[in-house]
C-alpha cells in the first residue's frame, strides 16, 4: 500500500518565548515500524511549510496515497497568555485530504491519546489509534492491505459503527524496539532549530508527587512509575547513529523526569561518557530525587540545560507552601553549584492559591538564578486529573469532553488581579516569562 504520513504540528515556540521546533519523533517511530518491503512510504512534515495546505495538495497529487496517517501532537500550547488551539489545523488538513483523494485517514498522537473519541469526532478521520502506536499502526496497515475487518479488534482503535463512535478502550502499547526513521525528515533544518533532536529515554505514567510526598526531596524511585524505559545501550546507539549519519551533536532527551529513578539516570550519563560522545543535550529534570553526584554526572556527560517543572501539590493536601517549594530550591542550588543552566516553572492561580501563596511563590522565584523562569497563569486542565474533577465540581466545565479546547483553572480568590500583578512583577525581572 502507498502510505503517506503527515505531521501537523506547527507550534514553533517553547513557553511562548524560546524558539523550539520539535522534530516529530512519534511519526518517525511509526515510519520505522512499517514493513518497507510490503508498503511504499512518504512523509510530509508541515513544521517548516510556508503554505501547508498547498504542500498537502502536492503530496496527495504526486503520491496518490491509499492510507494517510495524521499525527496530532498536542491539544494546545497550554499557554493562558497566548492560547493556541492545535486541532483546527489537523481538521483543515483532513478536510483537504478528503477533497483530493479516497484514502483511508488514520489519526494518532498524544492529542488522540488524551481524548480519543472527542478528538476523533472533531477532526473526523476514518480511524484513530490512541496510545503508543508504532507496532499497532504497522499491523493496521497490513490488515487494511489484506482487506476485511480484522483491524477492528486492534487495541486503541477508534472508529464509527452504526453512526456511533466506538473506542476499544485499551490504548496501544509499544516497546520502541525499532529505531525511528529520520531520513524522511529535514534533519538539517531540525539541527538548526530549537533544543535539538529528540531522543526518547523514558515515557511515563510518572507524575510529580502530590499530597504528603509533595515536599519530599527523594520522590518516587520505582521503575513501575514509567510505561516505557528504553534500554540504555539502545539510547546510546541511537545517539551515535544520529551523530554519524546526520552530524548531530545537540539532542533533547525526551523524558519528563530524567533523574527518576536516579540509578538509571547515573548509569545513562556514565554510558554516554564511556561512549566518547561529545554531546550538548537538554532534558527535563524533576525537582526532587537529585543529588550533587547526579547533577555533576549530567554536566560531565554534556548536559547544557535542564527544564524543571512545577512541584505538584496544593494547600488542600496538607503540605505547606515552603515544603512544596523547598525541593526545587535545593535542586536549583545543585545546578548553580555545578554551573548547569536551568529553567523553572511556577503556576499561579492553582487550586487553593491566595494573595499570600502568590507572594510566597514570587519570593521563592527571587531566590533562584534560572536562565528563564516561566510564570504560568492558571492550570491548563487535562482530562482525568484532580483539577479536572475540581472543575467539574465547581461548574467550570460540565463534562471532561469540553477539555478538547484549551480550558484553564484560576483560583477564584486571585483571578481578578493575578494577570496584571504578574505582568508588573515580570517587567522587573528580565528572565521571567509570563505564560
Amino acid at each position: 500500500m502507498r502510505v503517506l504520513l503527515i505531521a501537523t504540528n506547527r507550534h514553533q515556540r517553547l513557553m511562548s518565548r524560546m524558539d523550539a521546533r520539535p522534530l516529530p519523533i512519534g511519526l518517525a517511530y511509526i515510519a520505522g515500524h512499517l514493513d518497507r518491503d510490503r508498503h511504499t512510504l512518504k512523509v510530509l512534515d508541515l513544521m517548516f511549510s510556508d503554505d501547508y495546505l498547498a504542500d498537502v495538495d502536492s503530496a496527495i497529487q504526486e503520491f496518490q496515497p491509499q492510507v494517510v496517517g495524521v499525527s496530532i501532537r498536542n491539544l494546545s500550547n497550554h499557554s493562558y497568555m497566548d492560547t493556541q488551539w492545535a486541532l483546527p489545523i489537523s481538521k483543515e488538513v483532513i478536510e483537504r485530504i478528503r477533497s483530493q483523494c479516497q484514502a483511508t485517514i488514520v489519526c494518532g498522537g498524544p492529542a488522540v491519546s488524551l481524548l480519543p473519541k472527542e478528538v476523533f469526532n472533531f477532526v473526523e478521520p476514518d480511524l484513530a489509534l490512541a496510545g503508543d502506536a508504532g507496532e499497532t499502526f504497522a499491523q493496521l496497515i497490513d490488515y487494511l492491505d489484506d482487506g476485511g475487518t480484522s483491524h477492528l479488534d486492534l487495541p486503541g482503535l477508534v472508529y464509527r459503527e452504526g453512526g456511533e463512535t466506538v473506542f476499544n478502550g485499551a490504548r496501544c502499547a509499544s516497546s520502541f524496539s525499532l529505531p525511528p526513521r529520520l531520513e524522511d525528515l529535514d534533519m538539517d533544518k531540525y539541527r538548526k532549530a530549537g533544543f535539538g533532536i529528540g531522543i526518547l529515554t523514558k515515557l511515563g505514567d510518572f507524575q510529580y508527587p502530590t499530597g504528603p510526598t509533595a515536599g519530599s526531596t527523594s520522590g518516587p524511585q520505582e521503575e513501575g512509575a514509567w510505561r516505557v524505559i528504553r534500554p540504555i545501550d539502545e539510547v546510546v546507539h541511537e545517539v551515535k547513529d544520529m551523530e554519524e549519519r546526520f552530524g548531530l551533536k545537540k539532542v533533547f532527551f525526551i523524558d519528563n523526569g530524567f533523574n527518576v529513578p536516579m540509578p538509571h539516570a547515573k548509569t545513562l550519563c556514565n554510558a554516554l561518557m564511556e561512549a566518547g560522545l561529545k554531546l550538548h543535550w537538554n532534558t527535563c529534570l524533576a525537582p526532587f530525587s537529585c543529588d550533587a553526584e547526579m547533577v555533576g554526572l549530567m554536566k560531565k556527560a554534556g548536559c547544557a540545560l535542564v527544564i524543571m517543572g512545577n512541584t505538584r501539590g496544593d494547600p488542600h493536601d496538607g503540605v505547606s507552601l515552603g515544603d512544596r517549594l523547598e525541593p526545587m530550591v535545593e535542586t536549583a542550588r545543585l545546578c548553580e553549584e555545578a554551573n548547569l543552566h536551568y529553567t523553572v516553572a511556577q503556576t499561579f492561580g492553582e487550586p487553593g492559591d491566595t494573595r499570600e501563596t502568590v507572594e510566597g511563590k514570587l519570593a521563592f522565584l527571587k531566590k533562584l538564578k534560572p536562565a528563564v523562569a516561566n510564570l504560568r497563569v492558571g492550570v491548563s486542565i487535562m482530562p482525568g486529573t484532580p483539577v479536572a474533577a475540581l472543575a467539574l465540581e465547581e461548574g467550570l466545565i460540565s463534562d471532561e469532553a469540553e477539555l478538547i479546547k484549551p480550558t484553564f483553572y484560576i483560583a477564584e480568590e486571585v483571578k481578578d488581579w493575578l494577570v496584571d500583578y504578574l505582568k508588573e512583577e515580570a517587567a522587573q525581572n528580565p528572565r521571567w516569562n509570563l505564560v
